[in-house]
């Protein structure tokens, strides 16, 4: 049985540790706000453009070619996966790097690339002999701006215009539900689709434009990579927060009950003690 002095020293470290775990939860509160907002803010941007540029690719589809928008083929896949800088957050790291590999598995007969967004995916990924192409950390965990994403953008472009063998690129990353729901995404990037997007009356959308497709495309094509890359981390970042609140309070509250617990069992054995000694003496005094 442990002893008096072992129980207060287990006590004392499980308090330290829950007032760490509550310290962690007030900051990721107080972070996927700032988070969630942003989300809110870039939704919108992101679906209203994919939407444009499908209906303008869709229409000009016999006249106008951008390497982003020539379908290749189906056998060499590039996956673009975002996954968290650090851990201590639930199961969100664990869902997007099992989406992923669940892709992996349904689409074995193809030849995989990565690009990597997080250090928890590369990790994961680079003791598992997946090649990785590029690798991007430090820019999770509310880092995330539109410059640093620009830059991985235009990588991203560079390579697949370049490497006329990789035929598709797949985003995968963390869609922010609810701070108790966050949903693996895998969604095609490259090359964007040609898709004329009906409205709710069954019209489609007709737009009038000056500029001719090639200057429109030209700037409008990469600016929707970076967007939807964009879109990607910050749901993600979002996600984390709320795994992380999540899992910190959660944490906080298993503390609470084991210090109960442990509580309860030193006071046991403090009555233990002091019965003990009752017991000797009582029992001296009756040799006397």
């Amino acid at each position: 049985m442990a002893s008096l002095l072992d129980m207060r020293r287990r006590i004392k470290s499980v308090k330290n540790t829950q007032q760490i775990t509550k310290a962690m939860k007030m900051v990721a509160a107080a972070k996927l706000k700032r988070s969630q907002d942003r989300v809110t803010a870039a939704r919108p941007f992101a679906t209203k453009m994919s939407e444009v540029l499908g209906n303008l690719s869709a229409k000009v589809a016999e006249d106008f070619s951008h390497p982003l928008l020539d379908q290749r083929g189906d056998q060499n896949y590039l996956i673009v996966l975002i996954s968290g800088d650090k851990g201590l957050a639930g199961a969100f790291n664990a869902n997007v790097i099992k989406a992923t590999q669940a892709f992996i598995k349904e689409n074995e007969t193809k030849n995989i690339l990565m690009i990597t967004i997080g250090r928890k995916g590369r990790d994961f990924f680079r003791r598992r002999n997946v090649e990785i192409r590029n690798e991007y950390i430090g820019l999770m965990g509310g880092q995330a701006n539109f410059s640093n994403v620009s830059q991985i953008a235009g990588n991203l472009i560079e390579i697949f215009t370049q490497d006329t063998s990789i035929d598709k690129v797949f985003l995968v990353y963390t869609e922010f539900k609810t701070v108790l729901s966050q949903q693996p995404v895998i969604k095609q990037l490259l090359p964007i689709a040609r898709e004329s997007a009906a409205s709710s009356d069954g019209m489609t959308a007709e737009y009038i434009y000056e500029q001719p497709p090639a200057e429109i495309f030209g700037k409008l094509l990469p600016k929707q990579v970076e967007t939807q890359i964009y879109r990607g981390m910050l749901e993600s970042t979002a996600s984390f927060f709320g795994s992380q609140m999540t899992a910190m309070d959660s944490a906080s509250k298993n503390a609470g009950e084991l210090i109960d617990t442990l509580t309860l069992n030193m006071n046991r054995i403090r009555q233990a003690a002091i019965t003990k000694e009752i017991i000797e003496v009582v029992s001296g005094a009756a040799a006397l």
